[in-house]
């Protein structure tokens, strides 16, 4: 969550660069963000889910995801 006044930081930035979503600007100043410390985005023309926090299996967020007979039930 987002103070006003951090949203609206986002929203002019957004606004400036002709950003088509919030979350598209919050992306790129994500990005900016990172290479100003030195982390590698990938360069110019990677997709973001070439990249990011969590690995990912070759069918997106399922890897090391329990078998139906080992979760909790509920």
């Amino acid at each position: 969550m987002l103070a006003p006044d951090e949203l609206a930081a986002v929203d002019d930035f957004r606004f400036k660069h002709r950003m088509p979503t919030r979350a598209a600007a919050v992306r790129e100043l994500l990005r900016l963000g990172l290479s100003a410390i030195g982390v590698d985005n990938g360069g110019p023309g990677v997709k973001s889910s070439n990249y990011g926090v969590f690995d990912r299996g070759p069918d997106g967020h399922t890897q090391g995801s329990p078998e139906p007979d080992q979760q909790a039930s509920g």
